[in-house]
């Protein structure tokens, strides 16, 4: 199969790093020659590594390499089978580049975006046959984050989504399917981890680093979320909450804060900047949180809450299966457990108890509980044991 990929930064490259190990021919396609050039030393640089690390063959590597080819010609494209675009996010670029992309390929290509946040509909639209077009939303990085969502727009024409899924996993990966809903899965799920500690250290319940540990050595995520959040760079995490926020029609639940805000706004986008929330100037001391286990417990019970919610409320409008949410949740964001899972551990009652709690005190919308959590609490249901409480 021939694959082009469009756009050479990480993410780009990745991708085609991907594809080609799977025995794929790919075209790498970038007007800048620079960058071009960059992913190619980017590529050769990864292969050769996991050659000294015995993971492949020297020859196995060269191989792999053997089936890049970099380009900045769209033309070389006439033969490709699919098509993936990894490029800036915004819409009229993307709509754009795929109305070109069409009139270079065969009619069977199927044309593919890897866009974290955009409507998959709104850049088929732009195709005279929309009904080829899908979203494949791999992770950063491509070559090691094992899960692809794979989103067919509302023109996806049947079965392709299940053929593209096949695909993907042939590659080795772990692809889950999505509604073409704002944040599919993921970036939808995980915002109330950013958003729910922010909102605890705004109004003073703890500081950021006791929010961190708690998180971490109480919940078990591999990071706090302010920790996270300035290894992503706000630049990133503000944007996607924001377009979140935005396409769900400015629902509360997924709403930023001025406190995010404003270190966008200052360019203190974190690691990459040397200041976010925490400094990381050369000498700076972490500092300490305050280990108090019952503190703690409250913060990471209502974190939980609100992750849970979420996914329950996915679950409930169908935007994925529950073992996909489940997948998607530990795979894609490296979470200790799946939600759903989780909250049958919790106990249904104790979750719904803790965000009604949050309704009470709030009078917001953010904390008003799923309609699928509160009925399952009353018919005494849960995700995994009783196979029922999927039925409704």
């Amino acid at each position: 199969m021939i694959i082009g990929i469009i756009g050479s930064g990480a993410m780009g490259a990745g991708i085609a790093q991907v594809v080609a190990t799977a025995g794929h021919t790919v075209r790498l396609l970038d007007q800048n020659r620079q960058a071009l050039d960059r992913a190619g030393k980017s590529i050769q640089g990864s292969l050769d590594k996991l050659a000294e690390k015995g993971k492949l063959t020297t020859e196995q590597a060269a191989e792999i390499f053997g089936r890049l080819h970099l380009t900045q010609d769209i033309g070389a494209f006439n033969d490709c089978e699919l098509v993936l675009e990894a490029i800036v996010e915004d819409l009229t670029v993307k709509q754009q580049l795929f109305r070109e992309v069409e009139m270079m390929v065969p009619d069977t290509c199927i044309l593919a975006s890897n866009t974290s946040s955009l409507s998959i509909a709104s850049i088929a639209a732009a195709c005279q046959k929309p009904e080829r077009f899908i979203g494949i939303h791999f992770f950063n990085p491509a070559p090691i984050m094992q899960l692809v969502e794979v989103i067919p727009a509302v023109q996806t024409r049947p079965g392709l989504a299940e053929q593209v899924r096949d695909l993907v996993q042939s590659w080795g990966k772990l692809p889950v399917l999505t509604k073409d809903t704002p944040g599919f899965i993921v970036n939808r799920v995980a915002r109330p981890f950013y958003g729910e500690a922010i909102r605890m250290q705004e109004e003073g319940i703890a500081d950021m680093p006791t929010i961190d540990w708690a998180l971490t050595e109480l919940g078990g995520f591999r990071m706090g979320p302010f920790t996270l959040m300035d290894f992503i760079g706000h630049d990133v995490n503000y944007r996607v909450t924001e377009s979140v926020f935005t396409a769900f029609f400015f629902d509360p639940r997924f709403k930023p804060s001025f406190t995010q805000k404003r270190l966008f706004e200052a360019g203190y986008y974190g690691r990459k900047s040397g200041r976010g929330f925490y400094s990381y100037a050369e000498g700076a001391v972490p500092p300490e949180p305050t280990r108090d286990e019952a503190l703690g417990r409250l913060i990471l019970n209502r974190v939980l809450a609100m992750l849970i919610n979420e996914a329950v409320d996915a679950l409930h409008l169908n935007v994925a299966s529950r073992d996909d949410l489940e997948l998607a949740m530990t795979k894609g964001v490296n979470y200790p457990k799946g939600l759903l899972a989780w909250a049958d551990e919790l106990g249904l009652p104790t979750v719904l108890a803790t965000l009604d709690d949050l309704y009470a005190e709030y009078h917001e919308d953010r904390y008003r509980a799923s309609a699928l959590l509160r009925r399952m609490v009353r018919q005494n249901q849960t995700f995994f044991q009783h196979e029922s409480a999927l039925s409704r």
